[in-house]
């Protein structure tokens, strides 16, 4: 058995989700059964549990590394934007109501919140060892600490040997260590084993200087400094990392696949598969000249649908995805992309949006009523004609949406119920995250191109998994591991 240990940042983005799931990966290589913890996230990304329950997409992803299934109790809190001042709140895994930034962060709103963390850490670290926990943010936010659930209250609690990330591609990476440790109380700096740098450009014996002020600094060891890498590719967990993702088209050898930015877009992961064949230039735009440039067009999910869809039409996107629908190129929805490509969207009880209903973009002959209930539950299913029920995928949704006329499935779930609606092959739409993991589909969505056959097919599986150990290895060779041990030892 090893105590726990947890991963914490000077600010947000600094790599705290990738590095838990790079040590998630290196203790089930080294014999361990290890489970990732994160007690809140902010995400518009997430997944389903085998359990029907929602948690962020990240811990689901660090779930993989580790080489077991997902659970609730790895992410009890969730927190999914629906607007710049609120936020939908999923606790332990299911929706529990709206709220806004102040309601949420009142000292006895926390503190429910801070004992249902608890007891899903405790319940996780009595099948799990060791625990790699994930903080949020900067550990150093003063004004939010006393109310803190995530960072080093959860720390104390789990008795975990804490690590203190920083970004030193920002720059005044001095200035993000000293100043978060300083403003830290004794018995929360008692908690930090140890500094982590990351995304260090060239060679890092040229930091050895560094090391040796920040640790005279600080009186906190500086355990490994990790290079920035650009080819290593795992899922990233919110929307700051949108503002890298790719835009404007690309090769003409490849299809070119427009991924249509929304506001609250939600589960970009959806099209990572996309992001790494070598069939394929993904991109993403909210530009209307690239979307008639683009081969393929896909409305992702949405944690607004009506707010987004009306933003398309407002800005004329809407438009420029009908018209290119009309000029034979394909056009596909998923989940609350699939809602906006149907006829109407409603929200008669105010579930997301202050609009009631909404026209959709009229491409596919379904209604959507968004309610109360939410659909959380992993999927098994036939896509089109296969004969078994062969692929995966999961729902996330609230809203149920109904088809004028006889039923066209883009897929069969393996209980038999319908999912989606396939017009033809150039527009289609579907409730399946995750659907385009399965070769099958993205096989049959670029076979109208022919410039698509060119490469083989792509197994993203295996990719996902080289990926991990590359991580780990990369973790292994800029990281003193037996310190990291000795700090894990009961």
């Amino acid at each position: 058995m090893l105590r726990p240990i947890m991963f914490v940042g000077t600010a947000s983005d600094v790599g705290k989700s990738v590095i838990t799931a790079g040590f998630c990966r290196i203790f089930r290589q080294d014999g361990y059964r290890p489970a990732p913890f994160k007690a809140q996230n902010m995400s518009l990304n997430s997944y389903a549990t085998p359990e029907g329950l929602e948690i962020g997409r990240a811990q689901a992803m660090q779930a993989e590394a580790a080489g077991v299934p997902c659970h609730v109790d790895m992410n009890p809190v969730l927190l999914k934007p629906t607007s710049d001042q609120a936020s939908q709140v999923v606790l332990n895994g299911q929706p529990i109501g709206t709220q806004s930034a102040y309601e949420y962060f009142r000292e006895n709103d926390r503190h429910e919140l801070f004992v249902a963390a608890t007891q899903a850490f405790d319940r996780l670290a009595a099948r799990f060892s060791p625990v790699v926990l994930e903080g949020a943010g900067s550990i150093s936010e003063l004004n939010l600490k006393r109310r803190d659930i995530t960072n080093l209250r959860m720390a104390r609690h789990a008795g975990a040997a804490t690590y203190l990330i920083a970004d030193i591609d920002r720059g005044g990476v001095f200035g993000s260590v000293y100043g978060t440790l300083a403003l830290l109380e004794p018995e929360e700096k008692a908690c930090i084993k140890g500094i982590l740098i990351n995304k260090f450009r060239g060679d890092a014996r040229l930091f050895a200087d560094g090391r040796q002020q920040l640790e005279a600094l600080t009186g906190v060891p500086v355990v490994g400094v990790l290079p920035y890498f650009r080819d290593i590719f795992l899922e990233e967990e919110d929307s700051v990392a949108l503002a890298r993702k790719q835009r404007g088209t690309g090769p003409a050898s490849r299809v070119q696949v427009a991924v249509v930015l929304l506001g609250r877009m939600s589960n970009f992961t959806d099209f990572d598969v996309l992001g790494h064949d070598p069939r394929v230039h993904l991109f993403y735009t909210h530009d209307a000249s690239e979307i008639t440039e683009a081969d393929i067009i896909i409305l992702p999910g949405s944690k607004n649908t009506i707010d987004d869809l009306i933003t398309l039409k407002n800005s004329g996107l809407a438009a420029a995805i009908v018209q290119a629908h009309r000029a034979g190129k394909t056009v596909v929805g998923i989940c609350g992309g699939y809602q906006m490509l149907g006829r109407s969207v409603e929200d008669p009880a105010g579930m997301e949006s202050h609009v009631a209903a909404t026209a959709g973009l009229g491409l596919l002959p379904v209604r959507t009523v968004l309610q109360g209930t939410k659909t959380t539950e992993q999927r098994r299913f036939a896509f089109r004609d296969q004969a078994s029920a062969d692929c995966q995928g999961y729902e996330i949704h609230m809203g149920t949406t109904t088809t004028d006329g006889p039923a066209q499935p883009v897929a069969t779930l393996a209980n038999g119920t319908p999912d989606g609606y396939f017009a033809g092959p150039s527009c289609w739409g579907t409730y399946l995250h995750g659907i385009l993991d399965n070769p099958v589909v993205v096989d049959q969505l670029l076979a109208p191109y022919a410039k698509a056959v060119t490469s083989a097919p792509f197994d993203f599986a295996a990719f996902k998994d080289e990926q991990f150990n590359r991580l780990a290895a990369l973790i292994r060779e800029n990281v003193d591991m037996p310190q990291i041990y000795a700090a894990l030892q009961p």
